[in-house]
C-alpha cells in the first residue's frame, strides 16, 4: 500500500484550461515552445501560484546548462560525418559484419543505424542520412521499396535509444539525473531494441523471401572494412570511450568529436571550408527547435510543482490501484500514446515531471524510469499520426506514408515487447550501474 499525497490546490479550469490549451495549440501545429509559453503565462495569470516575472528568470536558468551544449555538438558531428563521407565507411563495416548472412543487408542497414546513433544522438538525422544511402541498395537486394523505407525508419529509432542520445540529455536535465549515468543505463536497452529490429527483419525475410545473400562472414573482408573505416570508428570511440572512462563529460566528448570529425575531413580532402557554414546552419535549425522547448519547460515545471499537479496525478492514479505492476503498465501506456501524437522532447518536458514522482513512489530507480520512458517514446517515431521517422523517410522515397506504416507494424510490435521487458525487469537498465 502506497501513501497518497494530497494535492495542495484544488483542481479546476484555472489549472486544466491552460494545460488543455497547450494540447490544442500543438494540435493546430503551433510550435511547442510557443504553445508552452502561452500556456504557462495563462496558468500563472489565472492561479497566481507564482509571479509572472518568474518566466523571464526561469528562461535564462533553463538554457544556462552546460549539458545542453552537447545537443548541437552531437548534431553537428552527425552532419560532419555525412559530409565527409565517413558515414559510408561505417555502413561498409556494418555490411561486412552482417551483410553476408541471410537477410544480411537488411540487418547491416539496421546495424548501420546503430553505428550512426552512437554519433549523432538524433533519430531523424540518422533516418535521413541512412535512407539516402541504403534505400536503393535494399531495393536492389530484393526488398519492396515501402518495406525498405519501414526498415530504415525503424532502425533509426535507435537514435534516441543508444547513447549518446539527445533525449537522455534532455530528460536528465529536466529530472536532475546525470546524463553520463543515463548513457550507461541505456547501453543494454538500446542494444536490445537494435537486436529486436534485426531479428524481426530476419523473420520477415524468411517468411517473404525478400533477400537471401548467404555468402557468409569473411574475416578478411571485415578487417579490410574496419581498417578503411578507422577514422569513422574513431569518432564513436572518442565519444563513448571518453564518457565511460570518465575522461570527458558528454558535452566535452561531443566537442572533441566535432573537432576530430572536421579535422579528419580536412585531412582526407572530403571537407572544404565552404562546407562549414551549411553544417553550422543545419545544426542551429535543429537546436533552435529543441532549446526554446527545454528553456520553457523549467517555468512550466515550477508552476506545476507549486500547484501540486504531480501530487494530484499520483493521487488519482493511486485511487485506481496501488498495484505497482498495474501502475507501471499505465505509465507505459501514457508514454506510448503520447509518443504517437507528439515528439520525444516535448513529451519529456511535459510528462516526465508529472509521472516521475509516481515512479519514485512505487520504488522505481530514477534511471529505470528514464530508460522506460525514452524507449516507449521511441516507438512513436514509426507510429502514426506523427511518426517523425515515417515522414522523413517518405519524404526521401516518395512512398505513401500509410503503406510504410503497415510494413513498420511488426517492428512496432518488437519494440513494444522490448519496452515491456525494460519496464518490468529493471536489471537491464541498472546492471551496468551496479
Amino acid at each position: 500500500m502506497f501513501s497518497r499525497p494530497e494535492a495542495a490546490v484544488e483542481w479546476g479550469w484555472d489549472i486544466a484550461g491552460p494545460l488543455l490549451l497547450i494540447v490544442v495549440l500543438l494540435g493546430l501545429g503551433i510550435p511547442m515552445w510557443v504553445a508552452m509559453g502561452i500556456g504557462v503565462s495563462l496558468l500563472l495569470l489565472l492561479t497566481e501560484a507564482l509571479p509572472l516575472s518568474l518566466i523571464g528568470e526561469a528562461l535564462f536558468e533553463g538554457v544556462d546548462a552546460f549539458a545542453l551544449i552537447a545537443i548541437p555538438l552531437f548534431i553537428l558531428t552527425g552532419d560532419a560525418l555525412v559530409r565527409t563521407g565517413l558515414s559510408d565507411k561505417l555502413l561498409n563495416v556494418a555490411e561486412a559484419t552482417a551483410g553476408g548472412f541471410r537477410a544480411g543487408f537488411g540487418g547491416s542497414t539496421v546495424l548501420g543505424c546503430g553505428f550512426f546513433s552512437c554519433i549523432s544522438g538524433s533519430d531523424a538525422a540518422g533516418c535521413a542520412a541512412l535512407g539516402r544511402m541504403t534505400i536503393g541498395r535494399l531495393t536492389a537486394a530484393g526488398y519492396p521499396r515501402a518495406y525498405a523505407s519501414a526498415l530504415v525508419a525503424s532502425g533509426s529509432c535507435t537514435g534516441i535509444l543508444i547513447p549518446p542520445s539527445i533525449a537522455y540529455i534532455v530528460i536528465g536535465l529536466v529530472l536532475g539525473v546525470p546524463a553520463g549515468t543515463l548513457f550507461t543505463a541505456a547501453i543494454i536497452p538500446g542494444v536490445m531494441v537494435l537486436a529486436a529490429i534485426m531479428l524481426t527483419n530476419a523473420v520477415l525475410n524468411r517468411v517473404a523471401g525478400y533477400e537471401n545473400a548467404g555468402a557468409g562472414f569473411h574475416l578478411r573482408r571485415w578487417l579490410a572494412a574496419v581498417w578503411d573505416a578507422r577514422f569513422a570508428l574513431l569518432v564513436p570511440f572518442i565519444i563513448l570511450g571518453g564518457i565511460y572512462s570518465g575522461i570527458f563529460t558528454p558535452t566535452e566528448a561531443a566537442a572533441v568529436a566535432v573537432v576530430t570529425t572536421i579535422a579528419v575531413g580536412f585531412w582526407r580532402g572530403t571537407l572544404r571550408p565552404a562546407d562549414i557554414p551549411p553544417m553550422l546552419a543545419s545544426s542551429a535549425k535543429v537546436n533552435g527547435v529543441i532549446l526554446p522547448t527545454v528553456a520553457l519547460s523549467l517555468p512550466l515545471a515550477e508552476a506545476l510543482g507549486a500547484l501540486s499537479v504531480p501530487q494530484y496525478a499520483i493521487e488519482q492514479l493511486l485511487a485506481l490501484t496501488d498495484n505497482a505492476a498495474v501502475l507501471i503498465a499505465l505509465m507505459l501506456a501514457v508514454f506510448i500514446i503520447a509518443g504517437c501524437v507528439m515528439e520525444a522532447v516535448p513529451n519529456i518536458v511535459l510528462i516526465a515531471p508529472v509521472l516521475f514522482p509516481l515512479a519514485r513512489e512505487i520504488g522505481m530507480e530514477d534511471e529505470h524510469f528514464c530508460v522506460m520512458m525514452v524507449t516507449a517514446l521511441g516507438i512513436g517515431f514509426i507510429t502514426p499520426p506523427i511518426g517523425l521517422n515515417l515522414f522523413v523517410i517518405t519524404g526521401i522515397t516518395g512512398e505513401p506514408i500509410l503503406k510504410v506504416a503497415r510494413y513498420a507494424a511488426p517492428f512496432v510490435f518488437a519494440m513494444l515487447l522490448v519496452a515491456m521487458l525494460l519496464a518490468y525487469i529493471p536489471w537491464f537498465s541498472l546492471v551496468l550501474l551496479k
